[in-house]
């Protein structure tokens, strides 16, 4: 029996396949975004109604396209139980696609299942046609169209689960394209079915009515638009408001880090470090465990700081957290405080050497030369060691006590590590009361100079001084400058500190010329933070022609490692001073990281041998003599002076002396003196006819 279509329903029924793919599509990636399962099942459950009807419209319209020079109609019950399938199908297609890890295999066993229940879906439609005698159908074009289906079903999850992220870009006209080929294949696989079947002559439709095929076209196609419509509107709405709602909570858990990590390392910061110790200290009350906490300071980073700026600082501090990560325990937490200060909390502690491995451990990893971050510098620290409940039951007296300890192990020589102990709070206290002197020591003249005199190593004539710091405060007593000077060297004050050591250093030269004494030239130490200064070199000019004194006078001392840390900046500073008319000497030689090639460049004044080399010239200690003969020839091949510092007995003088070093000053040749005790020993030596009037020159 001869069948015929109606084109314009196959142009309509092509446009609903088109728009029920484009509806599955954007089904797939909303419901990919659900975490919720009662939110995802609701979705899941609509979605497929949608697209099922959508499915069967495209079915049932290219159904009513088809006619026969017989009346045609269909079986309510049949139909039903197509719509039924097609929602099954939808929904099946639907949960594939959207599954968070879907490979390969599951999109190929869910494409041959859902091309299966396609086919069913459109033969169970034909079926509702209940023809008599039944519909003879070809197998080469049934087997087709089924594969047709299979093959439609596959590429379309496939499709669908590649588009499903909406934030790759063109996804709405990549998703358009995908719908019109997925439109097409689902559309052939309907006409490729209806070719197979064959109608037999006097053939009667057993459900035939008289309903108007248009009438009944047109009203399910307007019925499956607008179910359509809605459900891509409702899907769009609710995507834009999960994306919006994503955003605001990404932005919340941005705020929460930001409030509770550093910016600068990303670990976590002093208000996250108390909330976990809080918690720690809760659950160890309850367990009865003992957890310790590792207060940490980088040895020398103000240094590293301040000369080479804050931009290298940086770097040194996120190489630092990096490398501590690797040198603690899994489940260690590992913070900063701020600055340098950097501290870990172990828990779970079996006993107090856990922490002094791990401590000792940091220690020996962080002086390594090579790291894989390629940082440099090495960054090691000195560690203080506080345990619970033994020192401390809060986190802020936990803290407290080995922040205590941290500075117990820098005046310990830095580098190592202590456990707290309760005396220890007395030298916080004490540093605590030192702050607050050096607070309002200038403004209330708690400072004073000491002169330590040097001394010619062949004459023994005196030939200069080296003005000492003290610090006499009415409650603290006489400070030394080991006590004070790395408080004021933390908290900047040491900048204001040495202006007012130059300028006290020049009245003083002042008063003895006016005296009528001999002019000596007197060494002043130059801190790093004071090198740091851009404006240094000026400041001292200013401050020397203010109190009319020639520079000659002045000899400025800088520390060998302080001076090699970035020795092509000290170059410059030193060729700018000795244009000024100073001159510079390195101190504390031999114990740092000299390089004789910068050595050479330097060109300074003077050497000065560290009391540690002096110290070994006593004894049979052949290794300290040998530094110090080759210290003493390597200066004079740069015609350099030597001054050896600390010199405390007879044998150390003698040795000195026959190896030739120029000046000395210690103990044995005198102690530091008042400005008026130098006075007078300066007009002693004068009348004895032993002030060397030439040093200065």
């Amino acid at each position: 029996m001869p069948s015929t279509y109606n084109p314009a329903l196959v142009v309509v029924s092509l446009m609903v396949a088109v728009l029920a793919s484009y509806t599955a599509l954007d089904l797939t990636s909303r419901i990919s975004m659900l975490k919720a399962s009662a939110v995802r099942h609701a979705w899941l459950a609509g979605g497929a109604a949608a697209m099922g009807v959508g499915i069967w419209s495209m079915h049932f319209v290219a159904m009513l396209a088809f006619s026969l020079p017989i009346p045609l109609g269909y079986d309510p019950a049949i139909t039903g139980y197509s719509l039924l399938i097609a929602m099954f199908v939808s929904w099946f297609a639907l949960h594939v696609a959207a599954r968070e890890h879907l490979k390969l295999r599951g999109i190929a066993v869910g494409g041959v299942l859902m091309g299966l229940g396609i086919a069913g879906m459109h033969y169970t439609g034909m079926a509702a046609l209940r023809m008599e005698p039944g519909i003879d159908y070809n197998p080469t074009l049934l087997v087709a169209s089924i594969t047709i289906a299979i093959v439609a079903s596959t590429a379309a999850l496939w499709i669908a689960r590649t588009l499903s992220d909406v934030r790759q870009q063109h996804v709405i006209i990549k998703r358009a394209g995908a719908a019109l080929v997925m439109g097409l294949a689902i559309t052939g696989m309907h006409y490729t079915g209806m070719a197979a079947a064959g109608f037999m002559p006097g053939s009667i439709c057993g459900a035939a009515n008289d309903v108007d095929a248009r009438w009944l076209a047109t009203t399910i196609t307007l019925f499956t638009f607008a179910i359509l419509t809605v459900t891509l509107m409702l899907s769009r709405f609710d995507v834009r408001t999960a994306l919006l709602a994503g955003s605001v909570n990404h932005l919340n858990d941005q705020i929460v880090r930001m409030v509770n990590h550093d910016a600068l390392t990303d670990l976590p910061n002093r208000r996250a470090l108390v909330e976990r110790i809080e918690t720690v200290v809760h659950n160890a009350k309850r367990s009865q465990e003992t957890f310790a906490v590792l207060f940490m300071d980088i040895d020398g980073f103000k240094t590293i700081n301040d000369s080479l700026g804050h931009s290298a600082g940086d770097e040194v501090l996120k190489a630092f957290a990096r490398r501590l990560l690797h040198c603690v325990r899994d489940g260690d937490t590992v913070a900063r405080l701020g600055g340098d200060e950097f501290v870990v909390l172990m828990e779970d502690l079996t006993s107090p050497d856990d922490a002094q491995d791990i401590a000792q451990s940091v220690l020996d990893r962080m002086e390594r030369e090579h790291w894989r971050d390629g940082q440099p510098f090495q960054a090691v620290p000195s560690i203080g060691i506080a345990l619970y409940p033994r020192d401390g039951e809060t986190a802020d007296t936990l803290l407290k006590n080995a922040d205590a300890a941290m500075y117990e192990a820098k005046r310990a020589g830095r580098a190592t590590w202590r456990f707290f102990e309760a005396s220890m709070n007395e030298a916080a206290m004490r540093t605590l009361h030192i702050q607050n002197a050096l607070r309002a020591a200038l403004d209330q003249g708690h400072f004073s100079l000491r002169f330590q005199p040097k001394y010619c190593g062949t004459t023994n004539e005196l030939v200069g001084a080296e003005a000492l710091l003290r610090l006499n405060h009415p409650e603290l007593g006489m400070l030394t400058p080991t006590e004070f000077i790395p408080t004021a060297e933390r908290s900047g004050q040491i900048v204001q500190i040495g202006q007012w050591v130059v300028r006290q250093t020049c009245r003083q030269i002042r008063h003895w010329q006016a005296m009528g004494l001999p002019a000596m030239r007197v060494a002043v130490n130059l801190s790093p933070r004071q090198i740091a200064q851009p404006d240094l070199i000026d400041t001292m000019i200013d401050i020397v022609r203010a109190e009319r004194v020639d520079c000659e006078q002045i000899i400025f001392e800088i520390t060998e490692a302080v001076a090699m840390h970035d020795a092509p900046k000290t170059v410059e500073m030193i060729q700018a001073f000795q244009h000024a008319g100073f001159e510079i000497a390195i101190d504390d030689f031999g114990t740092g990281y000299s390089s004789l090639a910068y050595l050479e460049r330097f060109r300074v004044k003077q050497l000065k041998i560290d009391r540690f080399f002096t110290h070994g010239l006593d004894g049979e200690d052949r290794g300290s003599r040998a530094i110090v003969s080759a210290i003493i020839a390597l200066a004079h091949s740069l015609n350099m002076e030597v001054v050896a510092e600390g010199v405390e007995t007879a044998s150390q003088l003698s040795e000195l002396q026959f190896m030739a070093c120029d000046q000395m000053q210690g103990y044995l040749l005198g102690k530091p003196l008042t400005a008026d005790a130098f006075s007078a020993l300066l007009a002693e030596r004068m009348s004895a006819g032993d002030a060397c009037p030439q040093a200065s020159s």
